[in-house]
């Protein structure tokens, strides 16, 4: 039948998280403090930086800045409506409108952030491997620029994928096998072909996944073997302890995150719980790798605590 001739799909229904059904007030809870902490970490590793003079005049810091603002947003697009359906399962309809902008909202951040790892594994290059001119090469303006240029490609990204979904026309079924409306579960409700979005998925996870993947794994290249050439054991563990960081969080980002766009067929409960640990329990991670991994972050960390529980002490007692 022709797709004209057909009713227009005005709501789409989410079908939440595979396997959690049977216990909804239990994921309620498990999600919301998942939820939680992401929020907490990500405001705390942004308040720690804004406030400690010596972190947020560096460019690093600033990169990461960046990170928890996009971390939080990114869980910020689906846990909401995921706790909503916990508790009310009648609330999983979104419309047609809010399903456009939550899956341009989602890619606009995801790529965002994959675009932003490969900024901050050249600036790890640049502190490591030219340590002497790396004041000159990124500099306060060079670092702005490169962050700019980060959430504009994103967005510019987001746009495109965002039109060729919803250019195809949807006037059949109307329920989304995901718990949010992300791209390779909303194409199998589209009344038209969808050959040319598979292959624009696999050309976008060639071109931009795996090509920032590959600069990455190049920045890294140049860093160890920089480190090898360090004489002591102690001098190549605190190089390399200004970097593990990031290298830990980009190999969580990006493994689950390519097998879920290159494989779109794959059974709904295994693309499920990659997405879950890709889109919310990733972004709770990061402040927590940061901060663990990190000793400027958990010395700054630490004199802020310090700092705000003397306060609270002094106010208490009438000072």
């Amino acid at each position: 039948m022709d797709p004209d001739n057909q009713t227009k799909v005005s709501v789409f229904i989410l079908g939440g998280i595979p396997n959690t059904a049977r216990f909804p007030f239990l994921f309620f809870i498990i999600f919301t403090v998942i939820y939680s902490l992401t929020v907490l970490g990500n405001l705390l590793i942004l308040v720690t930086v804004v406030v400690e003079p010596h972190l947020h005049g560096l460019p690093m810091y600033f990169f990461l800045c960046n990170l928890s603002l996009l971390d939080t947003c990114l869980s910020s697009v689906t846990v909401p409506q995921i706790l909503v359906s916990f508790i009310a399962p009648s609330y999983r309809a979104i419309s047609f409108g809010g399903c456009v902008l939550q899956l341009y909202a989602f890619h606009f951040l995801a790529s965002t952030e994959c675009f932003l790892y490969t900024v901050m594994a050249y600036d790890r290059y640049l502190a490591i491997c030219r340590p002497l001119n790396y004041t000159t090469l990124m500099n306060r303006r060079i670092s702005l620029g490169l962050v700019t240029g980060t959430w504009l490609t994103g967005s510019f990204h987001a746009a495109i994928h965002t039109s060729l979904t919803f250019r195809l026309p949807y006037c059949g079924p109307n329920r989304v096998n995901y718990f949010f409306c992300d791209i390779p579960p909303v194409l199998k409700l589209a009344c038209a072909d969808i050959t040319v979005n598979h292959a624009m998925i696999r050309i976008n996870i060639a071109l931009v996944g795996t090509g920032c993947f590959l600069l990455i794994c190049i920045s890294y290249a140049y860093i160890a073997s920089a480190i090898l050439k360090i004489q002591t054991m102690e001098g190549r563990h605190r190089t390399f302890s200004t970097c593990s960081a990031h290298l830990t969080v980009v190999l969580l980002y990006y493994s689950p995150s390519i097998f879920i766009y290159m494989q779109p067929a794959s059974s709904h409960a295994m693309y499920g719980m990659l997405a879950v640990f890709y889109a919310i329990i990733t972004p709770m991670l990061n402040p927590f790798i940061y901060t663990l991994r990190n000793k400027e972050v958990k010395r700054a960390l630490r004199k802020l605590i310090i700092g705000c529980l003397i306060s609270e002490k002094n106010i208490s007692l009438g000072y």
